[in-house]
């Protein structure tokens, strides 16, 4: 593919694949433009966990064409983030933020400022006042992060105590539960507390019976899953479609 070329649509593509929501985000387009953008970020959407790189060529070709709406500024953002572009990452995400008024991507955007080795500015976003504005799953996603932070400072021990939340206790399934469990047993691991690290392990896998949050053995504690908003413009409140997870 020569520099600046859009990547081939796969031909079950259409476009009309796309969330009804987003397909709305686009309307201000042309048809023609409207219908090459949806497919684009349908095929970004599709490839990201497989092709992250392919994934970001399809983001980049949907920018090309809709650089001011918000939903491909932000699948732009996930798409770099996927690909270890971090600053490119941030700086989509950034402006997708202001384009959008949602601040639903700031733990993404605090793990690629560890990506970039800056777990201060990390630590930073996560204690913003936009932190508050997200809902449950994100708040926890960010607390994630944010523990990930402190191990990243030689700090393991305030990793523990970020996780000590009452959530950790909380009743029922869901995979944020599941995955604070698992980053509360993997921090308890790290300080050499393993029987209370292998009770956890085993309440983090309770509260995730289907397997929706990603969690084994190999995930790391810190690993920050974030919402595919390619599909669905909203987070729903107990659930997040795991798209990606910053390599440690």
């Amino acid at each position: 593919m020569t520099p600046n070329a859009d990547p081939p649509i796969p031909p079950e593509i259409t476009g009309a694949e796309l969330d009804r929501d987003v397909r709305a985000q686009l309307s201000s387009l042309s048809k023609e433009t409207a219908t090459a953008v949806a497919a684009h970020l349908v095929a970004a959407g599709q490839l990201i966990d497989e092709d992250p790189e392919q994934a970001w060529a399809h983001a980049v070709a949907a920018r090309r064409r809709a650089a001011r709406i918000g939903v491909v500024r932000e699948a732009a953002g996930l798409t770099a983030y996927r690909s270890g572009r971090y600053a490119d990452a941030l700086a989509e995400l950034r402006t997708a933020r202001r384009l959008t008024g949602s601040s639903v991507h700031l733990p993404v955007m605090a793990d690629a400022e560890r990506g970039l080795g800056r777990p201060d500015r990390a630590l930073e976003l996560a204690s913003g006042p936009e932190a508050s504005t997200l809902d449950r799953a994100g708040r926890i996603e960010l607390l994630i992060v944010a523990a990930g932070a402190r191990h990243d400072l030689g700090q393991p021990e305030a990793a523990v105590v970020t996780l000590q939340v009452p959530e950790l206790r909380a009743k029922g399934q869901a995979p944020w539960l599941a995955r604070l469990r698992f980053a509360y047993a993997e921090a308890l691991e790290a300080v050499g507390r393993h029987e209370e690290a292998a009770r956890w392990h085993e309440l983090a896998r309770e509260a995730d019976p289907d397997g929706l949050a990603g969690i084994t053995p190999e995930v790391d504690a810190d690993d920050v899953l974030v919402v595919d908003l390619l599909e669905d413009g909203d987070a729903e409140d107990d659930h997040n479609d795991p798209v990606g997870r910053r390599p440690q």
